[in-house]
């Protein structure tokens, strides 16, 4: 490790130091969180199951960028070479679509057999794994409805391949050691204004019913549900909005998913964390970037990104919540876009950790807004990205910008080799 680099970071330890904060321990702490990496990025939602398929469900994908993995092989291979920048061991998110076989399956039929690779994949690399059901870019699902579906026989189709999503989430978390969360998101709603709003969601209801009726150990396995105001083709009433997740999950003790970019244009997900995390089992975090809709843009360190990072350090709530990134951009390198995405996030939790959380509550309690503000405006401009460069040396992944050299020497190396 270079002497510079040590110096600045013993220089911001015993600055740090005198507000209370021990950087060693901050570090520690650090290296204990898992972010869910999401495996989408890197061949733009198409997966493997039916690359002829056009995407749908409201999911839109920008760019050619070249280089997108066609295979299994390819994305793993792309997914290591973006660990190989990012500090820490995290986990990966994978869709159904993502099913690594040689055997034609329909989505309903899918089994752990199907996915064996990945698993031994991950644990070769020591990471964790997660997953969804891909209630979208099918046949079934082409007038924009799956669980809610009016068709009994439609909708048993989309129960039934939930259900084996669970059981492959199960198994992920049986044979890798670390619990799996399975998500289920549907894009199910009207372009237009409905007459009736209330059929649907019961519909839904007894669909998600059905689905989770067997109970699955809670140490290998976790469901989630996700919400969403608004998507492409379901502008005017999306049938599995906040309310009826909200209530499904509190309800029925299953992890409440927010996503960064589900919700109203101007409405942000960082507010909800504490009052959700007093009555919710945990919380599932979808964190991505709208710009003015559920546009997936790369996670950049913006306002929200370090205001859900201080609300999960200041309120204690890592234990209890699931990080993922949620975006999809081929307008740029897809592993550089995994790499900034994760590198922020982590460098969000990273700044949060280093406020003196306690000296600001005591403040606070005893109505010392002066000392309060005073202090949060002074740690802004606090030496945080020393202690960052130094945890990323002790990680073993590269400093600063050189990460971009390696994923710009890898692209000419490999992804420029790919056919378009």
């Amino acid at each position: 490790m270079e002497a510079k680099l040590i110096a600045s970071y013993q220089a911001a330890k015993e600055l740090y130091a005198r507000h209370g904060i021990d950087t060693d321990e901050v570090l520690d702490r650090l290296a204990q969180v898992k972010v869910s990496m999401h495996c989408w990025q890197g061949d733009d939602v198409r997966g493997f199951l039916n690359r002829d398929q056009e995407l749908t469900g409201g999911i839109a994908v920008t760019g050619n960028y070249p280089g997108a993995a066609r295979t299994a092989d390819e994305l793993r291979q792309d997914l290591e070479k973006a660990f190989s920048l990012i500090p820490g061991k995290h986990k990966v998110n994978l869709h159904a679509i993502y099913a690594d076989t040689d055997e034609r399956v329909e989505l309903n039929q899918l089994e752990p057999k199907h996915f064996a690779n990945w698993v031994k994949w991950a644990k070769e690399h020591g990471l964790g794994l997660d997953f969804n059901p891909t209630c979208f870019s099918h046949e079934k699902s082409a007038d924009g409805f799956t669980l809610s579906h009016p068709d009994p026989q439609i909708r048993q189709f989309w129960i039934d391949h939930c259900k084996a999503s669970r059981k492959i989430g199960a198994y992920f978390g049986q044979e890798l050691g670390q619990t799996c969360v399975t998500n289920v998101w549907v894009p199910d709603g009207f372009k237009d204004i409905p007459v009736d709003r209330l059929g649907p969601r019961r519909r839904l209801k007894e669909s998600l019913d059905e689905i989770f009726a067997e109970r699955l150990d809670p140490a290998s396995h976790l469901d989630a549900v996700e919400s969403k105001v608004f998507g492409i083709g379901s502008e005017s009433y999306v049938v599995g909005s906040h309310e009826f997740y909200m209530g499904y999950g509190l309800q029925n003790n299953k992890l409440i998913c927010l996503d960064a970019g589900h919700f109203h244009p101007t409405e942000t997900i960082s507010g909800k964390l504490s009052s959700l995390a007093l009555f919710a089992e945990g919380i599932l975090l979808h964190i991505s970037r709208p710009v003015r809709w559920d546009s997936d843009h790369v996670v950049i360190m913006d306002d929200e990104l370090l205001d859900i990072a201080r609300e999960l350090v200041r309120h204690d709530l890592l234990a209890k919540t699931h990080i993922g990134l949620d975006f999809f951009d081929a307008s740029i390198n897809r592993i550089a876009a995994w790499v900034i995405g994760m590198r922020n996030t982590l460098k969000a939790l990273l700044r949060a950790m280093l406020e003196p959380t306690e000296l600001l509550r005591q403040a606070e309690l005893a109505k010392d807004y002066t000392t309060r503000l005073a202090l949060l405006e002074e740690f802004k401009s606090y030496p945080y990205g020393a202690v960052w460069d130094y945890y990323c040396a002790r990680q073993g992944v590269p400093v600063r910008e050189a990460w971009l050299d390696e994923v710009k020497a890898y692209e000419q190396k490999v992804l420029s080799a790919r056919e378009v």
